[in-house]
């Protein structure tokens, strides 16, 4: 078991940094005012799938490793900000709903996964940033694979929480935005989240 004062700095460091938005968050935002909150949950499934993955690289200790492709990592970020832009382009263009906190026309659950996982997945930022966080919080005292897997567990949770709790809000919001507007707003937000995504550049923390 990991140190207590450790474990308790690594939630609350771990919590203030889920709260700042990011492409995941502007996915699940953008899902829930454009479909609803079911499609954002859904989205929150994706989204959580691909941090499972990547933390598992991380436990295994491949982080260090694929940090030397740096080259490869680049290309998909660059993946990830086109394909948040194209999902923000279609979102504006996009039909408006008959009436204010209509559902659109609902896409296929296996759709809405594999769209969230590619977003999550593609940002390698996130990558890096679990390599060099996840460390700092293992007493040198302690069995580091057990320390490894509470932590990435811990990370999981406190990440279905606070992006379920966007969800939420995206979703009361919803039903206060007319068609056309939840669409923008929903566009507005993936596009937004791709700018972001494409100025980190710091990815090799």
């Amino acid at each position: 078991m990991p140190d207590v004062h450790l474990f308790a700095a690594f939630v609350a460091t771990v919590t203030l940094l889920m709260l700042l938005p990011g492409p995941n968050v502007g996915l699940i935002v953008a899902n829930t005012v454009r479909h609803g909150t079911g499609h954002g949950l859904l989205t929150i499934a994706g989204t959580t799938t691909a941090m499972a993955v990547q933390l598992a690289f991380t436990a295994l200790g491949l982080a260090s490793l694929l940090g030397h492709a740096g080259l490869w990592f680049g290309w998909i970020r660059w993946i990830g900000v086109a394909y948040l832009i194209y999902l923000g382009l279609k979102s504006w263009r996009a039909a408006p709903s008959a009436r204010q906190g209509a559902s659109l026309p609902p896409a296929s659950p296996r759709g809405v996964l594999a769209k969230a996982f590619l977003v999550s997945l593609t940002n390698p930022k996130t990558l890096f940033f679990y390599g060099a966080l996840l460390p700092q919080f293992i007493s040198p005292a302690g069995h580091f694979a057990e320390q490894m897997t509470l932590l990435a567990i811990t990370c999981v949770t406190i990440a279905l929480i606070v992006d379920t709790g966007w969800c939420l809000l995206a979703g009361r919001l919803r039903g206060h935005i007319g068609g056309r507007l939840a669409n923008r707003i929903g566009g507005s937000v993936l596009i937004g989240a791709a700018l972001g995504l494409a100025l980190a550049r710091g990815a090799k923390s």
